[in-house]
């Protein structure tokens, strides 16, 4: 007799559990979230967003200085034996170049790189020479980003770069992430300062989407609730699954 009370007890708490998620789901069927929210962002009833011109294109353009180990290709025009070589900058900031010798380029733009090298070769009787320097590969100017991601990992940082395109980097947020979680932090004439962002409330344009530079770490925080919902849904009957993954989704 008591067997059969617990098992129609258990069955009763599967139907109020179901009852109860039902009506969760319910609760957070709340319609689409809202767009906009940012004062300096214009939200359009269309679907097609205006063409950027070059000013805009040219605009995003961030100079980029050269740090220990980063790796160069320089050519000189018209010498054969001084072009398309690849170059290591060392620890302590430095490259060697044949005729020009040791050129210490950290902190320089590759801009400022050629001049430098055009100097010295000129120096070394070289007539009129024309320097190209590429970044062929940057391990200096890197941003980290850590904790609820896909791809926890370091980053290069070439150009301009918002937040939400390190969390892109990273490949998107991870199952367990709290949107409203994420701190960055930033080191500035060696003081260290963090901010909050909501990333959720980024996405959908209610404030602008921060630039972020090199040396930034990046940390996307968890959400244990939802971690442990998931922990519940895996012990969970299969009465209640499908209303359990709806809620599961729409908590996101």
């Amino acid at each position: 007799m008591t067997l059969a009370i617990d098992r129609y007890g258990g069955l009763a708490g599967r139907v109020g559990l179901a009852a109860l998620c039902a009506a969760a789901l319910a609760a957070c069927s709340s319609g689409p979230r809202q767009l906009g929210g940012d004062p300096q962002l214009s939200v359009l009833s269309g679907t097609e967003l205006p063409r950027p011109d070059r000013q805009d294109v040219s605009s995003n353009q961030v100079p980029y200085y050269v740090g220990p180990f980063d790796s160069l290709t320089i050519d000189v025009f018209g010498i054969q034996e001084l072009s398309n070589r690849a170059v290591q900058v060392d620890a302590s900031g430095r490259i060697s170049f044949p005729l020009a010798g040791i050129v210490d380029v950290s902190g320089l733009t590759p801009a400022e790189v050629e001049g430098e090298l055009a100097t010295r070769l000129r120096r070394a009787h070289v007539r009129e020479p024309q320097v190209t320097v590429n970044l062929k590969e940057t391990l200096s100017q890197v941003i980290t980003v850590e904790g609820e991601v896909n791809k926890p990992g370091l980053y290069p940082v070439v150009g301009r770069l918002t937040l939400m395109g390190a969390i892109a980097k990273a490949e998107g947020t991870g199952e367990f992430s709290r949107l409203d979680d994420v701190v960055v932090f930033r080191t500035v004439r060696g003081q260290r300062y963090a901010a909050l962002y909501n990333l959720d409330a980024i996405r959908h344009g209610a404030y602008p989407d921060p630039q972020v530079y090199a040396s930034d770490i990046v940390m996307v925080g968890e959400s244990r609730a939802r971690r442990l919902f998931k922990d519940l849904l895996a012990i969970s009957p299969a009465l209640i699954t499908p209303t359990v993954i709806a809620i599961d989704r729409l908590t996101r």
